[in-house]
């Protein structure tokens, strides 16, 4: 009898086992965990301070940035299309877009937009939604050093042939748009804060750097100070997208409810207006496409 206990008590102890195996897997498909930059989750966490992203919308204040508000909208669109799952969220400071983490389905979905030409190269692993960001919509503002007077002195596209610029060539659009421009040299620099301490030492003349008129268009960062030019823009004629892991467990329905989502946003003209608040769309009553005579050729 006292082995025969002693075997019942150790069977109820495997089963409560794992019950509780499988009570912690059930909590754990309770949420999607999500890596992000740091720096991006404390913005995107000021701007919402403790409100719902539904209850966002006001772009225009000094949280606002297009990574920011790509992350605001998304929620959104995933929130209006039925897909509630909460995220905890994984910050830290690694660019977790070159981690292939959505290709191999680890990470559900990429709260930074990609350029269409980026998507599709991965588009048998990931979900490519509907525009957020349209083609011919996006503009992107000429960024110089504050006392660099070449820059001052741009009136037409030719102007830009006695002077420089930087970008990377890892970004397809940038790269693809600068090098239509007739410009003495295109600098290549994968790294984006030095892009900016290059230009600011004037070692190149300018960079492409979204508008941002809540700060009145000027871009500083520690000992870095950068301008817009006051009359130019230049356009990046390419449409941004949300992608989805295709491998990732809740893909498919997170996907499904973002498409359902980002129709009812761009109905009520909320994305528009959540990228134009931060300068993203530009005022062209304001403002002048330089690079427009290289559309025409």
């Amino acid at each position: 009898m006292a082995w025969t206990a002693r075997k019942t008590k150790l069977l109820g102890f495997i089963i409560c086992y794992y019950l509780s195996l499988a009570n912690i897997g059930w909590a754990q498909s309770d949420y999607v965990d999500i890596y992000i930059r740091d720096d991006v989750y404390m913005n995107y966490t000021a701007l919402l301070s403790g409100r719902s992203p539904l209850e966002v919308d006001n772009f225009g204040g000094q949280f606002v940035r297009r990574d920011v508000i790509d992350m605001v909208l998304l929620h959104q669109a995933l929130l209006l299309g039925g897909f509630n799952k909460p995220f905890r969220y994984r910050p830290g400071n690694v660019n977790f877009r070159d981690s292939n983490l959505l290709d191999q389905g680890k990470q559900l979905l990429s709260f930074d937009t990609y350029w269409y030409e980026e998507a599709q190269l991965k588009a048998h692993k990931l979900f490519v939604s509907d525009p957020v960001i349209r083609k011919g919509e996006f503009f992107a503002g000429i960024y110089y050093a504050k006392d660099n007077k070449r820059m001052e002195r741009i009136q037409t596209l030719f102007d830009l042939q006695q002077l420089t610029a930087v970008s990377s060539s890892r970004w397809p659009v940038d790269w693809y748009t600068l090098s239509r421009l007739p410009l003495k040299e295109l600098v290549d620099e994968p790294n984006w804060s030095s892009q900016a301490q290059i230009v600011n030492k004037q070692w190149a003349d300018f960079m492409l750097i979204p508008l941002m008129p809540v700060l009145g268009n000027d871009f500083q960062l520690a000992n870095i100070n950068l301008v817009s030019h006051p009359k130019w823009v230049v356009l990046l004629d390419s449409s941004r997208h949300f992608v989805v892991s295709k491998l990732h467990p809740d893909g498919e329905r997170a996907f499904d409810a973002l498409q359902k989502g980002l129709k009812k946003l761009r109905k009520q003209g909320r994305i528009q207006d959540a990228y134009r608040q931060a300068g993203l769309l530009p005022d062209l009553t304001k403002y002048k496409q330089l690079n427009v005579l290289e559309d025409k050729e």
